[in-house]
């Protein structure tokens, strides 16, 4: 059960803080990925989140666990959670705008509900859940159709990849429930780590970062994804989830939606069609729908 707060303006204040730093991320990327190959904007996010949220963890004499075994689960929620979703939505964001990126990035609660009802036979409100994934992913489709008419392949092919990210936050969100039992910043701060172990030879292998040749924005941009939208985002997060419940926060997928459009239209020039807002309103309500948030009467005989 969350806590109750005295102070349920501040809450909402950091609740629309959070939403504005994960939605602020997809326009962060855009700029970055002009001169900087994704999987090195994703190293360089996660080594900056993972050293200042690994430093809070000793600061708050937490301590690192020792075992093999653990280590191996963080690395897989690592690579849930971080590693491959970012170099998904990274690589999608040079094919497609950071406001289409950020809509389509609202659904992983859709994924969730179609993993735990067709694998994991966990039932419960499943007509009214069910109708909402339809809406979601036709919300998702009617985003896609221009892309559709004109055959326009590396759009679809990004906009499959930010798709993925979101299934891929799906599974991380059901795994991490074996860390429980843990303090959340210590599952934050080794998964983060694991993830940048993963993400830093690969950078290096296949971009080869010291020979490249980033702009000064770029490089501001990836500094920013990690202290901003990866270390402090997690921070407020977890804080959030103490006092609003993790429900309450799921309702912050709205809004960072909202901002991802809204600061891609303002600061990138990008355009927001009326299939955009048309499939933004029909991928919310699902969202609303799936989580609870949002009941729809039903008759009773």
């Amino acid at each position: 059960m969350p806590m109750r707060s005295d102070r349920p303006f501040l809450e909402i204040a950091l609740l629309v803080f959070l939403s504005f730093l994960w939605g602020g991320s997809f326009t962060l990327i855009k700029v970055a990925v002009e001169s900087v190959p994704p999987a090195t904007i994703v190293s360089g996010r996660l080594m900056i989140g993972a050293a200042i949220l690994l430093l809070l963890v000793r600061l708050r004499g937490i301590a690192l666990p020792a075992s093999s075994r653990d280590w191996a689960a963080y690395a897989v929620q690592g690579c849930l959670q971080s590693a491959l979703p970012f170099t998904l939505i990274s690589w999608g964001e040079m094919h497609i705008d950071s406001g289409l990126a950020g809509l389509l990035n609202s659904t992983p609660p859709l994924f969730a509900f179609l993993i735990t009802f067709f694998i994991l036979g966990q039932r419960a409100a499943a007509f009214r859940k069910a109708a909402g994934v339809v809406v979601g992913f036709g919300g998702v489709l009617i985003t896609m159709v221009p892309d559709l008419a004109l055959h326009d392949r590396q759009s679809l092919l990004g906009q499959a990849a930010v798709m993925g990210s979101s299934l891929s936050y799906a599974v991380a969100a059901i795994y991490a429930n074996r860390f429980s039992d843990r303090p959340p910043l210590l599952t934050a701060g080794c998964s983060m780590l694991m993830a940048a172990a993963i993400m830093l030879p690969i950078s290096v292998i296949f971009d080869q970062p010291l020979k490249l040749a980033p702009s000064s924005e770029a490089i501001w941009s990836i500094i920013a994804l990690g202290v901003f939208s990866t270390a402090l985002a997690m921070i407020v997060y977890f804080r959030l989830v103490r006092t609003l419940g993790a429900v309450g926060v799921t309702s912050g997928s709205y809004l960072r939606a909202g901002f991802s459009v809204l600061l891609g239209a303002v600061f990138l020039g990008e355009t927001i069609s009326p299939g955009m807002v048309i499939g933004f309103i029909l991928i919310l309500l699902s969202v609303a729908t799936v989580t609870g948030q949002l009941r729809w009467p039903l008759r009773r005989k």
